[in-house]
């Protein structure tokens, strides 16, 4: 096979890692001074950190704070190889996989590309949303929110401002939680400043959640507490109530029930995307890959799936581990030991807790016996995810934003900044 991605003829046997999430980056650090060859392959070229999305997407952070380029990760390791391609299939029998810039084989293969927004197979939903599971779509989201506040602005007609001002969200996870708790704050301390002329009591925030409790995957004390800040800041929770469709204008209900709603955004839930080349048996719920405890996936010789995409099936998690960040991390860090030294070590997560943040100074922090809220929660909230940021100036960047939003209650990132469209006129000139 010819050396299509340019890379080292060293004989050394070759990993390839798909996706530079948490779970991709871990491993490929773990793994940089080892005797493999390690290529990682992702359609974006920067890691971004997915806990933060929402303060993008509420103009609390530039997207460039909560991206790292992958190259510079790969800087201090020369056996570390970025490759900028889309996979495209897996062919398992011949150990190839097929990318949009070309094929290539490997000893051992390694599946970590997250999971995408699930609707659920409504096609309606999937069209007219507004999801927020990358960079780009928080961007699109601050873009949705600032556009729809202009044109508000732009009519005196209050049922007109009220569509175009309001924003629902569906789905009551840490994802809506956080993101109605940021735009209720929006409401509240720095829109009105931007638009005086605007009644900004017509602006409605409300968030749906088809089960009983908000933060399913916490504590009842956390949901409790969860419920109360949102409320306290103005937003609209309705518990037990599904959304069944969306065309764009109308959100239907489960009990039929119809909406006018012009800004939907959709936090409702998330899938994996299916690889071509990996047969139906070795997906399970949600469109994710079962694995064994070494997260190889069953059935399939020197290929693991790690994080979100991995189902593990235990005593403890019988439906999988729950999709979030720690998860990823310590599974990456267990398959890099397993993989350095040759062992069939088993996996064993270890649950450090969970936090959500709703608003300055209302933070759930939920730990295996013992779960607070608050402004001390929210500071443990700030010091746990700064950590976590990859790039020294990333947290420098960071820290100045929030200290900024903290003492003056504003932030002067609400820039609506729309993709270049080249025009006809610029073409035939």
């Amino acid at each position: 096979m010819s050396n299509s991605f340019n890379l080292p003829v060293n004989g050394k046997k070759r990993i390839i890692i798909i996706g530079a999430g948490f779970a991709g980056l871990k491993l490929a650090r773990k793994l940089g001074s080892s005797v493999y060859q390690v290529v990682m392959i992702d359609k974006r070229n920067y890691h971004q950190f997915q806990p933060l999305f929402y303060q993008v997407a509420t103009s609390g952070l530039e997207p460039s704070n909560i991206s790292f380029p992958i190259r510079k990760v790969f800087q201090e390791h020369a056996n570390l190889h970025f490759r900028n391609t889309e996979l495209l299939a897996v062919r398992t029998d011949e150990k190839i996989i097929v990318t949009s810039s070309g094929e290539l084989n490997y000893h051992k293969l390694i599946i970590a590309t997250g999971v995408d927004t699930n609707y659920f197979g409504n096609q309606n939903i999937e069209k007219y949303s507004i999801p927020m599971k990358s960079t780009s779509q928080a961007i699109n989201l601050r873009n949705r929110i600032l556009e729809s506040f202009e044109a508000a602005i732009l009519t005196d007609n209050k049922k007109e401002q009220t569509k175009q001002l309001s924003v629902v969200i569906v789905g009551g996870g840490p994802t809506g939680v956080e993101l109605s708790g940021a735009i209720a704050e929006l409401k509240r301390f720095v829109l009105p400043k931007d638009y005086p002329e605007l009644d900004f009591n017509l602006m409605k925030i409300r968030l749906y959640e088809a089960s009983p409790k908000l933060l399913n995957v916490m504590s009842e004390k956390a949901s409790k507490d969860a419920l109360k800040f949102l409320t306290k800041l103005g937003v609209e929770v309705h518990l037990n109530t599904m959304i069944s469709d969306y065309d764009g204008e109308n959100m239907t209900l489960a009990d039929g029930t119809i909406y006018k709603v012009q800004n939907l955004v959709w936090a409702a839930g998330v899938g994996g995307k299916r690889i071509k080349g990996i047969s139906d048996e070795h997906y399970v719920r949600a469109n994710r890959l079962a694995v064994d405890r070494t997260n190889q996936i069953i059935g399939l010789k020197d290929f693991y799936a790690l994080g979100d995409i991995a189902s593990m099936q235990t005593d403890k998690y019988k439906n999988g581990h729950p999709q979030v960040a720690q998860v990823a991390i310590q599974q990456a860090a267990q398959l890099a030991k397993n993989l350095l030294q040759n062992t069939e070590e088993p996996f064993e997560y270890n649950d450090k807790g969970s936090m959500a943040t709703v608003g300055r100074n209302m933070a759930i922090v939920d730990l295996k016996n013992f779960s607070f809220s608050g402004s001390m929660a929210w500071f443990v909230w700030l010091i746990v995810h700064l950590m976590a940021i990859v790039g020294v100036k990333n947290r420098l960047f960071i820290i100045i934003n929030w200290a900024q939003g903290y003492f003056s209650r504003d932030q002067s990132l609400r820039v609506l900044i729309r993709p270049f469209k080249k025009q006809e006129s610029d073409k035939d000139s």
